[in-house]
């Protein structure tokens, strides 16, 4: 009997709760960690999300969506509703102003006064900025994800397709430096298939790890449909992998589940550029999860 994709992230639970180390971390809020993880999975079977509790996946590709278009601002993500950026800036506001200014009243006036916005409501240079206009030495502003894209069509056997979001020079100034930090991408000739990888440096395997795998996935599918190649396998590796200790309850809940059929992803335009996406594009068909199960954000 073939063994269900999802049951590698199921494992990954488990092995958190059995073996991972008590570490203290820069929450405070203490987590179960194991060092060098791995998860492949074959885009044939269907969409890789959690099917063992719902993900809410609008939620999880408007975020990419946004890192592709270079966002940097909470602003441009609370216009489509998602809060999931706000807790950072909010705690810095808080910090810096002394204010007990609530999150509703924060997001409200991001959203009404452009000013506040632009101060308050900036990120710093993270994820999108640094994959679309990446600071050289030299002043030029480097589009990674266009030269990746220029790869794929033109060099498709090159070993430099990829692009990084950890630059050094940049940390200091990120809200919060990337978690998922490198994708690299590998094109077979014989199969016209487009594989992907992500290594991330540091994996919230309860909250943020489905969103991870189900955002590379996504991505995997966009570039393919740009190029005019089919998805391969999405494949995934962790360094720091860990459970937050508020979150040992959930995960002891989710890995009794039984995980249901995968999803496909139906794309039902193909625009002119890989920028050029919309949520109302996409949408997963079949995917009947069991039901969410609730977690705070360390933060």
């Amino acid at each position: 009997m073939t063994q269900h994709p999802e049951t590698q992230y199921l494992n990954l639970l488990k092995n958190l709760l059995e073996f991972g180390d008590i570490r203290v971390d820069r929450t405070s809020v203490g987590t179960k960690a194991l060092f060098g993880c791995s998860m492949r999975f074959n885009l044939e079977d269907g969409f890789p999300i959690i099917t063992t509790k719902r993900i809410f996946w609008k939620t999880a590709f408007k975020e990419m969506l946004w890192m592709l278009s270079g966002g940097r601002n909470i602003r441009e993500l609370l216009q489509q509703n998602v809060r999931i950026w706000t807790d950072w800036p909010l705690k810095n506001y808080r910090t810096l102003t002394g204010s007990s200014i609530s999150q509703e009243d924060f997001e409200s006036r991001i959203l009404s006064d452009d000013s506040f916005a632009l101060k308050w409501g900036d990120l710093g240079p993270v994820y999108g900025a640094q994959w679309r206009s990446w600071r050289g030495h030299d002043g030029r502003s480097i589009d990674q994800i266009a030269e990746l894209l220029e790869g794929l069509k033109n060099n498709p056997t090159s070993r430099r397709l990829l692009f990084e979001g950890w630059n050094v020079s940049d940390l200091d100034e990120m809200a919060l430096p990337p978690c998922h930090k490198t994708y690299q991408f590998f094109v077979s000739p014989n199969s016209g298939k487009l594989s992907g990888a992500l290594m991330q440096r540091s994996a919230d395997a309860y909250l943020g790890l489905g969103w991870n795998i189900a955002n590379l996935a996504l991505l995997i599918h966009l570039l393919a449909q740009q190029t005019g190649l089919e998805p391969g396998e999405a494949i995934w590796f962790g360094c720091d992998v860990h459970l937050y200790m508020n979150h040992v309850d959930q995960a002891k809940t989710q890995i009794e589940r039984t995980p249901k059929p995968l999803p496909k992803l139906e794309i039902s335009r193909k625009p002119d550029s890989l920028f050029d996406y919309r949520i109302e594009d996409l949408e997963l068909i079949g995917y009947d999860p069991h039901p969410h199960i609730s977690a705070d954000v360390a933060v």
